[in-house]
């Protein structure tokens, strides 16, 4: 019997619980999903982790933080990758690629040109390449001292050399009168130059090449001097080059000479020539700048600044000048957000950098720097400013999203800026709109809420002690209370007996 009963005990144990006859088979059931339940927790707290994440993106800056650290990853490993092919092959690896295989593209050519059978030819060639080699050595150097001495050596090679000259007026010159001087000089290399290889154009794609080159450095001189001009007061004979300049080259509007000219005519107060070069260069076929857009809302505010009044503006309503002035305003805005702080002085104003950024912080400092004094000349302009252009931030709520007049605002204006400024400088960035008090608080409390929701589903009996816990302090228990007021009784009588004894 006792054998028989040891059996039997091993075998129900060794059963499961859905073939023990009187077992419930719902207990075997919630046993098996309560198993099942306790495997999936890191995946429920991983969940969990995502939905806060999401809900806290904005306010986290979650999308612009990850954008920045991916640029800066590759940042590294591209420099990583030229360290260490520099160390094993001494030569940079993107310098080889850009010399062997870019510079032709480019229009760029170290390969001989000469004719056959032209002693004085071949010799006039060899001379030209060993200074181009010298020239592109001198550009490459990051150190000025070794720049300004390769561009010398270039000189002793070929007194003609304009890109020396230009290396040395940008680099060495103290001064303008000193820059214009050596322009000068590269003005007349250059166009000895361009005389030759224009009569030479057409006898090889080497040819044409060169003449490309020479062509893209007579214009960088001349737009030079036309610069030197009109910071030593020559204001005329600025406007006289680049007049001249936009004739003679007018596929060259990458250079933006129409943005100098825009400039100096303003000082000349020349408003119709300023208007009649917007309507050449304002299209919707060309690229808009910072200096075209708010140049074109100059000249619409001109019109109405002086007599403007909020007040009277608000009472009346506006007509149909003031409209197409603040129309103007709202399209410079929606281009570069960042021109109206420089220009009514709510940020300070520092050096522009070399190069800007279009629709960028460096874009707005350079436009501000060289145009707030025509702003200043014209009286109540910068007060239509002033009351006018955060309207643009209402009519278009999310501009990085979808634009009014032009594409959304590029997000990656602000890494490329904070590269181009100085540290010490506080990066302007797009405002962006603000979600209300109400849906961050909608957001955390529905967050929370399905947390709790997961853990009392995970930890039953945990939750359930945390709730009573937490009940406890809030709301004390009616025993403890009656309990507290027993004990209280007690020391009181004590204290009437010891009293009275």
């Amino acid at each position: 019997m006792a054998d028989r009963g040891g059996v039997g005990e091993a075998a129900a144990v060794g059963a499961s619980p859905a073939s023990v006859p009187g077992l419930n088979p719902t207990l075997g059931w919630r046993k098996r999903l309560r198993a099942g339940l306790a495997g999936t927790g890191a995946s429920l707290w991983f969940v969990a982790g995502l939905g806060l994440l999401y809900a806290l993106r904005i306010p986290l800056r979650l999308c612009e933080n990850l954008a920045a650290g991916t640029s800066s990853l590759i940042s590294g490993l591209i420099f990583i990758f030229e360290w260490w092919y520099f160390h094993k092959h001494g030569t940079s690896f993107i310098e080889q690629v850009s010399v062997s295989h870019l510079q032709p593209l480019m229009g760029g050519t170290e390969s001989s040109i000469s004719e056959p059978g032209s002693p004085s030819r071949n010799r006039e060639n060899e001379t030209s390449r060993q200074n181009l080699s010298v020239m592109q050595k001198a550009w490459r150097e990051r150190n000025p001292p070794a720049r300004i001495k390769a561009a010398y050596q270039a000189l002793e090679l070929n007194n003609d050399c304009a890109t020396a000259y230009v290396l040395l007026a940008e680099e060495e010159a103290t001064t303008i009168v000193d820059a214009e001087r050596l322009f000068k000089q590269a003005l007349k290399a250059g166009e000895t130059i361009y005389r030759q290889s224009q009569q030479c154009q057409h006898q090889s794609p080497q040819h044409e090449a060169q003449l490309r080159r020479d062509t893209n450095v007579l214009v960088y001189i001349k737009r030079r001097l036309a610069m030197c001009a009109r910071k030593l007061g020559r204001i005329r004979e600025a406007v006289k080059i680049m007049r001249d300049l936009m004739k003679e080259f007018p596929p060259l509007t990458m250079l933006n000479i129409h943005e100098n000219l825009l400039e100096s005519l303003l000082e000349l107060q020349a408003y119709a020539d300023v208007q009649a070069v917007l309507a050449k260069y304002d299209d919707i076929s060309l690229p808009k700048s910072a200096a075209i857009c708010y140049t074109a809302a100059l000249l619409k505010t001109r019109t109405v600044s002086e007599k403007f009044s909020p007040e009277t503006a608000s009472r009346r309503g506006l007509s149909t000048a003031e409209i197409n002035a603040v129309e103007a305003i709202h399209r410079a805005v929606e281009f570069n957000p960042h021109v109206p702080k420089y220009l009514l002085e709510m940020k300070s104003l520092i050096l522009p950098p070399e190069h800007i950024l279009k629709r960028g912080d460096s874009e707005a400092i350079a436009y501000a720097f060289f145009h707030l004094q025509h702003w200043k000349r014209i009286e109540g302009a910068l007060n239509l400013l002033e009351c006018t252009w955060e309207g643009t931030f209402r009519m278009i709520p999310y501009p990085l999203e979808k634009g009014h007049l032009f594409y959304p605002y590029p997000s990656c204006t602000e890494t490329a800026d904070r590269e181009l400024l100085p540290t010490f400088h506080h990066v302007s960035v797009y405002p962006k709109k603000e979600l209300p008090l109400f849906i961050h608080f909608t957001a955390g409390f529905c967050s929370s809420t399905a947390m709790i929701a997961i853990l009392t589903h995970q930890f039953p009996e945990i939750m359930g002690i945390f709730a009573k816990a937490v009940l406890g302090l809030w709301c004390p228990q009616p025993w403890a209370s009656s309990g507290f007021e027993e004990n209280t009784q007690d020391l009181k009588s004590e204290d009437l007996g010891l009293s009275s004894g």
